[in-house]
């Protein structure tokens, strides 16, 4: 009875829908729906529907499934009248501040009746002193004042509100944090007229955090900090950290989670050393060790324990990750564009020399070593940086998953989790590529040429790279053609 009024209730409010669709102004062309293997076994069913569904409990996911084809077969029409951007909201408490004293904020899309919710902190590299704080306030002032954001931001990739682009998280609430404080999201010091900068990334995120509680985020099931390069890293700063500030206000029931992308990092050695003047041209270690002093960092206290006095330390991934007590899905490319940026390797220009390429070669095995015991993460032999805003996300895979799909995987083995139930066969959530080279994963975003424009496939960018495909077949064993061949199919 319930299963059939409801169903009646939609196809009766989609044809309503339908006929002021087909007589207005500029009617959309209708958009594909996304593939049915997330419409059939999605996670979020009650979570997106807040409606009690007791006398249909037996079979809940057949009915379910229907209701969700309905309502993505509507989906174009109701899309006429929804506005997809997110808006900006200025921070209530003025003295929580951008570097240059601007109020900080976020942009904000709420969606009605979900309770699931979505923070995403903004990437874009920091700064460590005060010259190089100056420099990157004239050319870069976006990431130090919020004096010229934009009124709306439209979400892509993960943000976004398409089911296509965004198959699971499309119908949660939108929250995108601007990176202003260029502290990596650990700062807690405000402007004075010694240092001329506030640094306060981690308090940015709390107040965010606190004045949502009152736009529907106390009402929350899932909270999901997400975030990009800076941004990735500071999930894995603060993801405990906005857990705890919710149970301390008495919010126990919100299930706080994080997904870092891009932001697992290596404190390894340079391969060659230059002088340390700003973010790019100095080593790991050393930008963090004088950047925490500068920005008066704050990181998680179970890591601070661990590396007291060398509190840097908690700054890189795999230090850190163990400490983290709130499930954390963590995505990173094999051969990271921004790692090898402060590792001196560049891979634009003449071809790389043979010891770069082992270098190269020698950083995807570190990673690989450093990610084994993380639970859930996604890791492509893919020369990239950044990942889950990018309209492309859904493309890349891993053994054949693409990353929405065990994202997915992984949000639905915490709520089996919870619920005592064994988890889904054939719904991976540790992937990691095994082939060695950067771009061997057939998947990966597409490389153009920088002086052409024109796009280079994985071969050709090996070549380009300076790839012996003789020297190498020979060390393998095997024919050259039959090596390209399988370079060429991600092998």
């Amino acid at each position: 009875m319930v299963s059939s009024v409801l169903v009646l209730a939609l196809m009766q409010s989609g044809a309503l829908c339908a006929r002021r669709f087909r007589g207005g102004r500029n009617p959309q062309p209708r958009r594909s729906p996304p593939p049915p293997t997330y419409r059939a076994d999605r996670g979020d069913t009650t979570e997106s529907f807040p409606l009690d569904f007791t006398a249909v409990e037996e079979n809940m996911d057949n009915f379910m499934t229907q209701v969700k084809n309905l309502a993505q077969s509507l989906y174009p029409c109701s899309a006429q009248r929804l506005d997809h951007d997110m808006k900006l909201n200025l921070l209530e408490n003025a003295s929580v501040t951008c570097n240059d004293g601007s109020p900080a904020g976020y942009y904000l899309k709420e969606s009605r009746g979900s309770r699931r919710w979505l923070i995403f902190l903004e990437g874009g590299w920091y700064c460590f002193n005060k010259e190089n704080c100056d420099s990157r306030y004239e050319t870069m002032r976006t990431l130090m004042s919020s004096s010229k954001w934009a009124q709306t931001k439209t979400g892509t990739g993960i943000l976004s509100p398409l089911p296509e682009e965004n198959p699971h998280w499309w119908n949660a609430n939108m929250v995108y944090i601007p990176y202003c404080s260029s502290d990596v999201w650990s700062g807690a010091t405000p402007k004075t007229e010694q240092n001329g900068y506030a640094f306060m990334g981690s308090l940015i995120i709390q107040e965010v955090v606190k004045e949502l509680l009152n736009k529907g985020l106390d009402s929350a099931k899932v909270l999901l900090l997400a975030g990009s390069s800076a941004g990735g890293t500071g999930v894995l700063l603060n993801v405990d950290h906005v857990a705890e500030l919710l149970e301390g206000l008495g919010h126990t029931g919100i299930q706080v989670r994080g997904l870092s992308d891009s932001g697992w990092f290596l404190d390894n050695k340079q391969y060659h050393n230059t002088d340390c003047l700003d973010a790019v041209s100095c080593a790991p270690t050393e930008t963090i060790k004088r950047g925490i002093k500068y920005w008066g960092g704050v990181v998680p206290e179970r890591c601070r324990q661990t590396h007291e006095g060398e509190e840097w330390n908690c700054f890189f991934g795999y230090r850190v990750f163990p400490s983290i007590k709130s499930p954390v899905f963590v995505f990173q490319w094999l051969f990271d564009e921004a790692q090898l940026t402060v590792d001196n390797i560049q891979l634009t220009g003449q071809p790389v020399q043979e010891s770069q390429w082992r270098y190269i070669q020698n950083l995807g095995i570190e990673l690989r070593n450093t990610l084994k015991d993380v639970p859930a993460m996604f890791a492509p032999a893919c020369l990239s940086h950044e990942v889950i805003t990018r309209n492309y996300w859904t493309d890349i895979q891993v053994k054949g998953t693409s990353l929405p799909r065990a994202l997915y995987c992984w949000d639905r083995s915490l709520n089996d989790n919870r619920n005592n139930k064994a988890p889904p066969k054939g719904c991976p959530v540790h992937l990691i590529d095994s082939c060695p080279w950067p771009h061997c994963n057939p998947t990966c975003p597409t490389i153009r040429n920088q002086f052409t424009g024109q796009e280079i496939d994985g071969v050709q960018f090996l070549k380009h790279m300076g790839f012996d495909v003789q020297k190498m077949a020979q060390q393998q064993g095997m024919d050259p053609g039959k090596l390209l061949g399988m370079l060429s199919s991600g092998s």
